[in-house]
């Protein structure tokens, strides 16, 4: 299938997904969301048109959380993905994860805490987890990263609102480069074959 817009649709996918995480609330593990063509959905089950945008080329199906075990934990999450494949009739895939935002002045806090251990990629990585988690000017963030077949791929960042916010907007932010490794991971889980087992 090819999408006339496919920028366009991937964007309006990742909103669904957002709207989704919201109506679930935050402190969620990390969740995959299969895109898939909005007409074959209909064709496929009929009962479902009355509940699906017609006007999307795609729809995202959510997959089952990902182990409690990986949220937070790049390197789990990597191998995770390293091992996940589609069938031909996902055309893309929306990664949404919580994750801690850090200001820029963080940056040498990190850097003291993970130069030590750069020897031992998983103590480095935790140490870095450890203290981003305890920073002062640390922000709880969902990032969503989407990507498509045919090589689009899109992140966006929603910040978590302050807790006296009691209607806050659901706004979405991109930044330039932002999570290429994990847009990487998820073009791999589109390549791979899935198990004919």
């Amino acid at each position: 299938m090819t999408v006339d817009n496919p920028s366009s649709a991937l964007y309006r996918c990742i909103r669904d997904v957002a709207e989704f995480a919201e109506s679930e609330g935050w402190d969620q593990p990390p969740q995959l969301f299969a895109l898939v063509p909005t007409s074959d959905l209909v064709a496929a089950e009929p009962t479902l048109e009355d509940q699906l945008d017609d006007g999307a080329a795609l729809t995202p199906i959510a997959q089952q959380p990902l182990p409690d075990d990986l949220d937070g934990d790049s390197m789990a999450l990597d191998e995770f993905l390293a091992t996940t494949s589609w069938p031909p009739a996902v055309q893309g895939v929306v990664l949404v994860q919580q994750i801690v935002v850090l200001p820029p002045a963080a940056e040498h806090a990190l850097d003291e805490a993970i130069e030590p251990l750069l020897a031992d990629r998983e103590a480095a990585d935790r140490a870095g987890r450890d203290a981003a988690a305890n920073h002062p000017g640390r922000r709880d963030a969902r990032l969503y990263a989407g990507v498509l077949r045919d090589g689009n791929s899109l992140c966006l960042l929603q910040l978590r609102p302050d807790e006296d916010d009691s209607f806050p907007e659901l706004e979405l932010r991109t930044a330039p480069n932002l999570a290429p490794n994990l847009v990487d991971a998820l073009h791999h889980t589109l390549e791979s074959e899935p198990d004919s087992d």
